[in-house]
């Protein structure tokens, strides 16, 4: 077979999709059905019904990964972070994930997960330049 390789900034969805569908049947063959399911849990305003933030995720291989978490700066403080976390840790029981991972910078509060269980498993320094980016997993018993 021959093969060239061609540079794409900004990809589009179907060249992704393109990228994933071979990885995806090599995954599948060497360790099962990932049995993917994503989750958002959403944070609207009570009176426009707009969605201002919330928690999205997906849980595969009996992992939940929290892909993003955003609180509304209005609402922090009241809660609302914990409330998320709370609700997403009983999703994962629920689907019998073996435990939840995550990554975060340091400008985005890492100590917030560390009082919600969770412990640092590694970490990359310089990114962004003069900051650290934290992976952080909690397992649930």
């Amino acid at each position: 077979m021959s093969t060239r390789i061609e540079v794409r900034f900004n990809p589009g969805a179907d060249e992704r999709s393109a990228i994933l569908r071979p990885l995806r049947a090599h995954n599948l063959a060497k360790a099962g059905d990932s049995k993917a399911q994503s989750i958002a849990l959403l944070v609207r305003d009570e009176h426009s019904d707009e969605i201002i933030g919330g928690l999205a995720g997906e849980i595969f291989y009996r992992w939940l990964f929290i892909e993003l978490l955003a609180i509304p700066e209005e609402t922090q403080g009241q809660g609302t972070g914990s409330r998320l976390m709370d609700m997403a840790e009983d999703i994962a029981r629920e689907h019998g994930c073996v435990g939840i991972w995550l990554d975060t910078f340091d400008f985005q509060a890492p100590e917030f997960y560390q009082r919600h269980g969770f412990s640092e498993f590694a970490h990359l320094d310089n990114f962004p330049p003069g900051h650290k980016r934290f992976f952080f997993q909690k397992l649930l018993a």
